[in-house]
């Protein structure tokens, strides 16, 4: 979204303007592809780094980017994101060679360090990962939207299309999410360290190709977004999020193939980067439109480069992993380039650096040795080996040249390594810089671990001894302390409950402390099911549940005594078979999700009810009892005496 000024497509008539303009564009970009206007005598790279916000004491999203913004405006490298609680810098194009990567560190380094010495004075800190563990669906609403014309243009224009009745997130893994949204802002989950390698013309289809085969072995190295609201989902639930966070298509009867904005693409590229952005507009509706004032075919017939906004409004709104990009350099050329889009934020700067390092000379490596990869392995088998990286990460298992079977860190240990340490020699690079990032990344693959590896142990440890929402504020916690440190995730210790100074749940939102895992009974089900259940599953308070998700009644552990209490004084034979209607609690007191858990206690206190059943437009999604709040309190009193 780098082109500031777009809208809405108001009318007809605008976007065929919009559209006039954006086939120019690609005549005019194929007539300088064929003219060899294009610079071909230089690398560079460059990168954008996004980030997410936390309160220092919540460890929750600080919605402040606005405020940042206005406190941090002399500084040209900081910009916007989707959500308030992101922000994002971008970096310096370098020339590849020399010491280049650990320039880009410093620079990275260094404008964390003034962002973090900005946001001190907000009760603010950032982390980078790829997905924040504390992150909620309610953060995820509207209101959080950066307020930019934009942002509202984009998040408007993909809602217009939406086919279905909301927005939808199935995902599986250790644990699973099956939820709808109201929003694309879904969108802002996902945090990323976009790395950019400028190509040359004629070698741009042997390099896309080869980031396309590249891009599943990278990110099951560099995996660190496992953890969604909660749950552990996929290694790389970036990838799975984002793809149905825009995903307006609805379920058909028919088999009729629609490919989704975020994608990973359908075939190899064979004669030019013309055939990426000609198939995009052959596949996608444009979104949004902007106000062009350039006629690039006139700049072109004038032998002036052309800015090509339409294509670059249009490119921004199809999100290709590796995606194509144009511009133009300093000294007035045209440049090609391919953005990475795999690698997620985090762990820490210097691992950043390692998987930029690694993909980087892996890239020029293959394409050193390889003339065409399509000769040494399938598009399917490529497509196939990047959905596994994401569910799997570094457990994954790939289909690799020749038919040949090897698990991630395998690849990248005997074969994947030593092609980036040859092609970061041939491109001059320090050999000092060699060595610390690629050895940053074989020492991952050696110990087994990366982000997403370490995030899943630790929460997995933490749930065992302290609620869900304690464990994730913890880890994030740990995680910042580990950035702040620099130290690379392979060193990371696991995090412990003393890790966390201060635990502060009075904010805590019923829908982070509820419990939803469920079992219910209906209002025609036998009393003595009832009483079973209650027993088996050692709870006292049992919701009785219509057949359409809706809340009847609430059948009380006491109520129980009382019935069992009566049927005992009964003459034997003349028991009646009760049904849960007879005794259960009707119109019981309720609390909806977004409440905090002080209104929570105070109802239960006000009603002397030992739980709160939790609805959401007329739906049961949760219940919190007394138990739930004598957890939180032990922890406190624990912390206390520490």
């Amino acid at each position: 979204m780098g082109e500031q000024k777009v809208s809405l497509v108001k009318d007809e008539m605008q976007k065929q303007r919009f559209v006039r303009n954006l086939l120019n564009d690609v005549r005019s970009f194929e007539y300088m592809l064929e003219n060899d206007w294009f610079e071909d005598d230089i690398t560079r790279i460059g990168a954008e780094q996004e980030m997410c916000m936390v309160d220092t004491k919540t460890y929750k999203p600080a919605s402040i980017a606005m405020q940042v913004m206005e406190a941090m405006k002399e500084y040209p490298w900081l910009e916007t994101e989707l959500a308030r609680f992101n922000l994002e810098t971008n970096l310096t194009p370098r020339v590849f060679a020399d010491n280049s990567l650990s320039l880009m560190e410093q620079e990275l380094q260094h404008t964390q360090k003034v962002i973090r010495e900005h946001l001190s004075g907000m009760n603010t800190k950032t982390i980078l990962t790829g997905i924040l563990p504390t992150l909620r669906k309610f953060d995820l609403e509207m209101h959080n939207l950066t307020p930019k014309p934009r942002y509202y243009a984009l998040m408007e224009s993909i809602n217009r299309q939406l086919s279905k009745s909301a927005y939808e997130l199935k995902l599986e893994g250790i644990d699973e999410l099956h939820v709808k949204h109201s929003s694309p802002l879904l969108e802002a989950c996902n945090t990323s360290f976009q790395v950019h390698l400028q190509i040359a013309p004629k070698d741009f289809v042997k390099y896309y190709n080869i980031a396309q085969a590249l891009a599943a072995p990278i990110m099951a190295i560099a995996a660190n977004s496992p953890m969604v609201f909660g749950r552990r989902l996929w290694h790389e639930s970036r990838i799975a999020l984002f793809q149905q966070a825009l995903d307006t298509r609805a379920s058909r009867n028919h088999m009729r193939e629609s490919s989704p904005r975020v994608h990973f693409g359908k075939d190899w590229l064979d004669n030019s980067i013309l055939e990426i952005h000609k198939d995009d507009i052959s596949r996608y509706r444009v979104l949004i439109a902007a106000d062009i004032e350039e006629d690039s075919l006139a700049l072109i017939r004038e032998g002036k480069v052309p800015k090509l906004r339409a294509l670059q409004v249009f490119n921004s709104t199809v999100y290709r992993w590796n995606r194509p990009c144009y511009g133009i350099s300093a000294n007035g050329k045209p440049h090609l380039r391919i953005e990475n889009r795999v690698l997620p934020s985090g762990p820490t700067v210097v691992d950043e650096m390692a998987n930029a390092a690694f993909w980087l000379g892996a890239m020029v490596g293959m394409a050193d040795s390889i003339d065409n990869i399509q000769e040494y392995v399938s598009f399917e088998d490529v497509r196939d080996n990047f959905l596994k990286a994401a569910k799997f990460g570094i457990d994954s298992k790939f289909n690799w040249f020749g038919d040949k079977k090897i698990n991630a860190c395998d690849l990248v240990l005997e074969e994947l390594l030593p092609i980036a340490r040859e092609g970061l020699k041939k491109r001059k690079v320090d050999e000092q810089d060699i060595d610390k990032y690629l050895g940053i990344i074989e020492e991952r693959a050696k110990r087994h671990t990366n982000g997403a590896r370490w995030q899943l142990r630790a929460f997995t440890e933490l749930k065992k001894q302290a609620t869900r929402d304690e464990a994730i504020s913890i880890m994030t916690a740990s995680i910042i302390k580990n950035q702040e440190q620099g130290i690379p995730v392979h060193e990371w210790k696991m995090p412990t409950l003393k890790d966390l100074d201060e635990y502060v749940p009075a904010k805590l939102r019923v829908a982070e402390f509820m419990q939803t895992d469920l079992f219910t009974v209906h209002k025609d089900d036998l009393i003595e099911l009832v009483t079973d259940l209650m027993d088996w599953r050692k709870i006292r308070h049992m919701l009785v549940e219509s057949s359409n998700g809706k809340l009847d009644g609430v059948v009380s552990a006491p109520l129980l005594i009382r019935h069992l209490a009566k049927s005992n004084k009964k003459i034997s034979g003349q028991e009646e078979s009760l049904k849960v209607s007879d005794i259960m609690i009707e119109n019981p007191v309720t609390i909806g999700p977004e409440a905090t858990i002080t209104e929570a206690m105070r109802l239960m206190r006000e009603h002397q009810i030992g739980c709160l059943p939790v609805i959401k437009d007329e739906e049961l999604i949760g219940i919190i009892t007394e138990m739930d709040f004598l957890r939180v309190s032990m922890r406190l009193i624990e912390r206390l005496e520490q």
